[in-house]
């Protein structure tokens, strides 16, 4: 099916669930009354408005009026949610999770036999076309379903596919991820205020220095190790700052970080 021919439903009016619709509407295949997004109140539906896209409060009207629906609701509220619609999918229906720590499996018992159900895991950058996400296929979730889908993801960010062993740990470094670079974003600045400089200027440049440093790495497709040489000098200003932050352990807290991160999300994926 074409993008300009596809149903798109939103179960779900968060952070998460607005990022992937403005990723989705970019492109400008994807028309903004061929949306539609359901959350209990009012509160986080206005944005969505704005962008011409239609709001209801009922689950099962995005059902009925969609063919690919996004569950896009905090994990604890996943199951009741599908039990309330399950009864409107179809086989022609695609279901999309964005729930962490809910497993396929568990997506598929809540659903109706024969449900094709896929597993996708985005992160805040989203909300301006540079997320990461990746995503994982059902049991009845062919190849094609899973082209569509990052076809259709695609100016949402960098989009790929793989086991779902993978996606708690993808959780971690890209969805908590975001917070553990802030943290280190703010320390940057705070460096830079102690020795000086204006806090607003110098929290523009730690901005600034981590989005360059990351078009760097992603674009350049080099080893991190590779680009951080290459900015050190012997008896430099780099070196001496590399070995600051290596006697304060940050290379084994941020590993430790993403370890922590993804227990979180496994435990989550056991209730």
């Amino acid at each position: 099916m074409e993008l300009s021919e596809l149903k798109i439903g939103f179960i779900g009016a968060g952070n998460m669930a607005f990022g992937l619709v403005q990723g989705i509407l970019t492109s400008g295949e994807v028309q903004p009354a061929s949306v539609m997004v359901s959350a209990p109140s009012d509160t986080n539906l206005g944005r969505f408005r704005e962008r011409g896209v239609q709001v209801c409060h009922s689950n099962v009207a995005v059902v009925v009026s969609s063919s690919l629906v996004f569950v896009a609701v905090k994990p604890h509220l996943v199951a009741p949610v599908l039990r309330e619609v399950a009864h409107s999918i179809t086989e022609q229906h695609t279901i999309i999770s964005v729930a962490a720590g809910v497993t396929i499996a568990a997506l598929e018992e809540l659903l109706p036999p024969r449900s094709v159900v896929l597993r996708l895991m985005p992160n805040l950058p989203c909300v301006v076309q540079e997320g990461a996400l990746i995503l994982s296929r059902g049991s009845r979730a062919g190849v094609e379903a899973a082209g569509a889908l990052r076809t259709l993801l695609a100016p949402c960010g960098m989009v790929e596919e793989g086991p779902e062993s993978w996606i708690d740990a993808h959780t971690a470094l890209s969805g908590s991820g975001v917070a553990f670079v802030y943290v280190f974003a703010e320390a940057l600045a705070e460096g830079a205020v102690k020795m000086g400089m204006p806090s607003a200027l110098a929290h523009r440049i730690a901005a600034q220095t981590v989005l360059g440093a990351g078009r760097v790495l992603r674009d350049s497709g080099r080893h991190p190790a590779q680009l951080r040489a290459e900015v050190c000098t012997p008896g430099g200003t780099t070196v001496f700052g590399l070995h600051a932050l290596e006697r304060g352990g940050l290379r084994a807290a941020a590993m430790d970080a993403v370890e922590a991160a993804t227990e979180r999300a496994r435990e989550l994926g056991r209730r």
